[in-house]
């Protein structure tokens, strides 16, 4: 989504993606890829009963008692102050709604596969439960995403977004359904340091944004960074001539006028 969203929006909507822009979007593909290499196989939860025990775990349960508050605070409180300005208001709330989506639509799939094999899944209130929380939560995030579009460039909105919405995930991956406790110190590493190269690919994505670099014109770049010679405005500038030695007062000063 990096790569796709910064790019198609510098052809389709006229945004400018420089050099240091493209680079991050590849360190970006890059990061994503080690992720998926290193990546925690998924915990084998095969009926409602077992996602409904994960769900009611008091670690997951205070987890989510905190996501909702930080989400209440950003939409009653920052977003109406903040939200215009700052980015991140309207991205975080889509980030920390998709902790409860990306849950939803887990629980949904385990159902479905439930449905198909004769399970009486329609039956089971965690199955509507789901339904409405992931309706509302798409809403939200959908809502707040256009926002935030409206607002700032496209090539900062989905790579920040995409950092966020990872975090989250992976945050609720561990708690919910406990995926890093067979991971091994390589595959560990190997994800944080995936993670990492997505932070700073969406950094010069967002950083250097507005600078004018591209491989044309980068050795003029590298050069205009040395110090340049101090030029002065000698209009209308009166500088002494002799300040070797203090002139007595009724001596009179001698003046140079540059023009």
């Amino acid at each position: 989504s990096v790569p796709c969203s910064a790019i198609l929006s510098s052809y389709l909507l006229g945004e400018r993606l420089n050099l240091l822009g493209k680079l991050g979007c590849l360190l970006s593909l890059v990061g994503s890829t080690v992720m998926v290499i290193h990546a925690p196989e998924d915990e084998e939860v095969t009926t409602l009963e077992e996602m409904t025990s994960k769900l009611k775990e008091p670690g997951f349960l205070a987890y989510a008692a905190i996501l909702l508050a930080l989400c209440f605070l950003l939409i009653f409180y920052l977003a109406p102050r903040y939200g215009q300005s700052n980015i991140l208001v309207y991205l975080t709330i889509c980030s920390v709604i998709g902790a409860f989506s990306v849950s939803s639509v887990k629980g949904l799939g385990i159902a479905i596969k439930g449905f198909f094999s004769g399970q009486p899944v329609l039956q089971h209130p965690l199955t509507w439960i789901l339904v409405i929380t992931l309706v509302a939560s798409i809403t939200t995030q959908i809502n707040y995403l256009n926002k935030s579009l409206d607002i700032f460039n496209t090539s900062l909105v989905f790579p920040i977004y995409y950092v966020l919405f990872t975090t989250i995930v992976i945050t609720t991956s561990i708690i919910l359904f406990k995926e890093w406790i067979t991971m091994t110190v390589v595959d560990i590493i190997g994800t944080v340091c995936g993670f990492l190269t997505i932070i700073l690919g969406v950094f010069l994505l967002h950083a250097f944004k507005d600078m004018e670099v591209s491989l044309g014109n980068l050795p003029q770049v590298l050069q205009n960074e040395q110090p340049a010679p101090v030029t002065r405005d000698d209009k209308n500038i009166l500088i002494e001539v002799d300040n070797s030695s203090i002139a007595p007062e009724d001596k009179p000063k001698v003046f140079m006028l540059y023009t």
